[in-house]
């Protein structure tokens, strides 16, 4: 608010004979000065010389005006003294809340990316060894009216083999299918798996960590609680090199 600001806005006051003595005499003395002013106060002269004023303008009470004038003045003051904290805090708020966004963002998209990345390489590294593979053994297996099989891959330099069992039903109650390797000192509990799945059972596996030699492998039916070292259920296919 500049100083002309205060006699725009008593121009009314002035015209009304409201303003206290000191007051009136500051605005008379501005109207010898400006041109704006003067112009408006016989502009407001004009339209309020229709009302009958029967009585005499009666001034407000002393320091009446400059009360009112002081509350509205820092009314105003302190509103748009706290606009630029409102505004920096609004600012501040959306920043956070897109910067939080942002980062959640590029942690669920490492995520994604970190998954795809661990299965390109687990693919690359099954696609090598079926690649590498020196020796393919096929093993028809029937089970409960289905004809299914058991595919085994021996790769020869990393010694892994990749082993796919497709086309059966699902273990029975209790029970789980259970593949072996079959060594010179006996036999070693490898995975389980499920079947009746959309799609084969596929499975990369290291050599067990044995030292007699590994010369063939097997598939059973095992209860799902027994961790016997020795097949005890039903042999589905027994194959050795």
């Amino acid at each position: 608010m500049n100083a002309h600001d205060w006699y725009v806005e008593n121009r009314a006051g002035f015209v009304a004979r409201s303003l206290e003595p000191a007051e009136e005499r500051t605005f008379r003395d501005h109207l010898a000065r400006c041109a704006e002013c003067t112009a408006e106060v016989a502009r407001l002269e004009r339209e309020l010389a229709w009302l009958p004023m029967a009585q005499p303008p009666q001034a407000a009470s002393p320091s009446f005006a400059r009360r009112a004038a002081t509350q509205i003045l820092q009314r105003r003051g302190r509103w748009r003294q706290w606009v630029p904290y409102g505004v920096a805090a609004a600012a501040m708020l959306l920043a956070i809340g897109a910067g939080y966004r942002g980062a959640e963002d590029r942690r669920e998209l490492s995520a994604v990316l970190a998954d795809r990345e661990h299965r390109l390489v687990a693919l690359e590294d099954t696609l090598s060894v079926l690649r590498g593979a020196r020796q393919v053994v096929q093993i028809p297996i029937a089970m409960e009216g289905r004809q299914g099989g058991l595919l085994i891959f021996q790769e020869p330099v990393s010694h892994r083999w990749c082993v796919v069992v497709h086309g059966l039903p699902p273990a029975p109650a209790g029970n789980i299918y259970q593949f072996w390797f079959i060594t010179e000192s006996g036999m070693v509990r490898s995975v389980t798996l499920k079947a009746d799945a959309p799609h084969p059972a596929f499975f990369t596996l290291p050599m067990p960590p044995v030292r007699s030699p590994v010369m063939g492998a097997a598939l059973t039916v095992e209860p799902a609680l027994n961790r016997s070292s020795e097949p005890q259920g039903q042999q589905l296919a027994h194959v050795t090199f």
